[in-house]
């Protein structure tokens, strides 16, 4: 029966596909835990298949101030031959104050993040997207898109990391990457500060 075998391989694709994606998140969190208060941390990223079963450092964080919440930007499609690009935190909330964003690319083209209030009631993905493939960034509070850096830049390279320090009050906010394209497929997080 072509059709249930068809369905076993997709399974099966899932299956390596969300593995590999745990594993590449899992060693970005323990290398960059190894980092320790007193030291710059370092961000991990794989490097294919073999890179990503044990990751290799590619960019020195230095200590940031306030809580500091890691983003992992994720070229899925790029990876498999399909699927989605994505964002991934570490963590889903962080206290209101001040708020250290860190984006690391894992992924295989230039990414950003930026940080765009939400409104009450309003989801992450929602978003109008223009012609050229971006959507409105007015009432942005801030991005990362410097490669190696802080703050505003050309782009966060992959294998690389950049950042951005903020100080936020309590509310919903969505991180989005928006490079033209990359918020449709799908690079967008929310943040719950409290």
């Amino acid at each position: 029966m072509p059709g249930r075998s068809d369905g076993r391989r997709r399974t099966r694709l899932v299956v390596v596909l969300v593995t590999a994606v745990v594993l590449l998140v899992g060693s970005v969190t323990a290398a960059v835990a190894w980092g320790g208060p007193s030291r710059p941390s370092a961000a991990v990223v794989g490097g294919g298949w073999g890179g990503m079963m044990g990751g290799h450092v590619v960019a020195s964080v230095p200590q940031l101030a306030g809580t500091t919440v890691r983003v992992t930007a994720v070229d899925m499609g790029a990876m498999m031959g399909g699927g989605r690009a994505g964002l991934v935190l570490d963590r889903a909330s962080a206290p209101a104050g001040t708020v250290s964003l860190v984006l690391t690319n894992a992924g295989w083209r230039s990414h950003e993040l930026v940080v765009l209030p939400l409104a009450a009631g309003q989801r992450v993905g929602t978003r109008a997207v223009g012609a050229d493939g971006t959507v409105d960034e007015s009432g942005s509070l801030g991005e990362a898109s410097r490669s190696g850096g802080a703050d505003a830049g050309d782009g966060i390279q992959p294998g690389t990391a950049g950042w951005t320090t903020l100080d936020l009050p309590a509310g919903r906010y969505e991180l989005i990457c928006n490079v033209p394209g990359h918020y449709a497929a799908g690079m967008y997080a929310e943040l719950t500060v409290s």
